[in-house]
């Protein structure tokens, strides 16, 4: 699924469900020593489906550990996201001459628990979804964009994207696929040199009962 939402360049690997006898790296061990068993799973699962995805970039096993606020901390020259969900994890990475950022979240194709929405979302974003037709499930899929959004964000900016900084909007090009603009509503001055962060432009896809998006900054 998360290959068709990536541009050339990207290399993917996605799992949908936990195979067996896998185990995190010796130096992850200690970043999920107290987590529960689903945890330990998703962590484990989601990093060898990185390391798959760097394997087809011509790079070895290495750990992937955790930077601030959770950020997964890549080999030098990489950019990357992970993701996982109930029934699925998914890793995505490239070089970063070619890429400067990558977001990408997935999350299942159901609504949303009652008062999520009213407070991760704008009240002009609710406003076009209320319009939306019906078959998807546009509240999930707006939650699923706002975290690919901060996943591409944070690596450059090393700051807080809170739900109200970004304001989403939809293409639909298929019955269950489009694309999905981020207007950036804060500061977006980058610390890697590159130019301010005031649009993102990502994909989405809805399939197998999940929703996934994607974000690569170019």
């Amino acid at each position: 699924m998360i290959e068709q939402l990536v541009p050339s360049g990207v290399a993917s690997a996605e799992a949908f469900e936990d195979p067996p006898g896998i185990e995190p790296m010796p130096a992850e061990r200690t970043l999920i020593e107290r987590a529960v068993e689903k945890r330990r799973r998703e962590f484990t699962t989601a990093r060898h489906c990185a390391r798959q995805a760097m394997s087809e970039l011509g790079i070895g096993p290495t750990p992937i550990m955790r930077g601030e606020r959770g950020m997964p901390l890549w080999p030098e020259r990489v950019v990357g996201s992970l993701t996982h969900c109930d029934g699925y994890r998914a890793a995505v990475v490239a070089y970063s001459l070619q890429v400067r950022s990558l977001g990408i979240d997935a999350e299942p194709h159901e609504q949303l628990p009652d008062g999520v929405l009213e407070h991760t979302s704008i009240a002009d974003e609710r406003d076009v979804l209320a319009g939306r037709p019906s078959g998807l499930h546009w509240d999930r899929l707006l939650f699923c964009a706002k975290e690919a959004t901060y996943k591409a964000w944070f690596p450059i900016t090393q700051r807080w994207l809170g739900f109200e900084d970004a304001h989403i909007t939809f293409e639909q090009t298929a019955p269950q696929a489009g694309t999905f603009t981020s207007r950036i509503l804060i500061d977006g001055t980058a610390v890697d040199g590159g130019a301010p962060l005031r649009e993102l432009s990502g994909r989405w896809l809805v399939d197998r009962g999940l929703i996934t998006t994607s974000i690569a900054l170019v």
